[in-house]
């Protein structure tokens, strides 16, 4: 088959995939190397060296980190929204430059909130608050942070950004114009609705270890799941219950009542 034949529905899924793929290939090699080495040694090689970044105050290495999390996490919640994209793009309303300008909006954004969440790793770390692979060392951070998280579950602004990532025709019907930049612009706006969505279970991280690679495939599984209409409604507030009640036995644990 020659390659003018396949589909370009086909390279737009491949290239989508690909980059899926390559940053769960980068976490897996970074966690690999992390652990190779004793606890009490330096671990060698680039991506180890991202692991021990908040503990030596090198926040661009620990961007780069919290970069290729968010593309391994939050690139397959964007399935759904990126398939009703093609969909229309397939019946000539867009062009395989606005599909590609589309994902590159939403990751802008992502890419900014690497830069919080790398932020707030250097921070708490320099603080003592968690350790060089990202975990809370604090039983009141970690209460703080699973109330935090479950509080926000219940609350109108996760409602209202779930219901725009459950039904993306909906938006791209209020919102579609043709043309790169405005596909551009619905990748970002899309992007913020996405952060509303997960911005409060990403830094669940920092209870189960931003380095964990079972908390990352848990987390990116419970919010693809999430925002997906059937499946998503019964989880959001029982999860939301769930981490109220964690927060309440970490309290517990930190203040030595149990």
């Amino acid at each position: 088959m020659r390659l003018t034949t396949i589909p370009a529905r086909f390279w737009a899924w491949s290239g989508f995939f690909a980059a899926v793929l390559a940053a769960w290939a980068g976490l897996i090699m970074m966690i690999r190397d992390a652990t190779a080495t004793l606890p009490t040694d330096v671990p060698e090689g680039f991506w180890a060296s991202l692991c021990i970044a908040a503990g030596q105050a090198a926040f661009w290495p620990l961007y780069a980190m919290w970069a290729l999390m968010a593309a391994a996490m939050m690139l397959p919640t964007f399935v759904p929204t990126f398939r009703t994209y093609l969909n229309l793009r397939f019946t000539g309303a867009a062009s395989p430059a606005s599909a590609a300008a589309l994902v590159a909006g939403y990751g802008v954004v992502w890419l900014v909130g690497a830069a919080l969440g790398a932020g707030a790793q250097w921070w708490l770390s320099q603080n003592g608050l968690v350790s060089p692979l990202g975990q809370s060392l604090s039983g009141w951070l970690t209460a703080a942070l699973l109330l935090v998280a479950g509080l926000y579950q219940f609350s109108l602004l996760k409602a209202a950004c779930l219901s725009k990532c459950r039904m993306p025709l909906t938006y791209f019907m209020e919102r579609w114009k043709p043309g790169v930049p405005r596909a551009l612009r619905m990748g970002v706006e899309l992007g913020l609705v996405c952060f509303g969505c997960c911005w409060a279970l990403m830094t669940l991280g920092f209870v189960g270890g931003t380095m964990n690679l079972l908390w990352m495939g848990a987390a990116t599984l419970f919010m693809v799941l999430e925002k997906l209409p059937d499946l998503g409604r019964p989880l959001t507030r029982p999860a939301g219950w769930g981490l109220i009640a964690a927060a309440g036995y970490s309290a517990l644990q930190a203040a030595q009542l149990i």
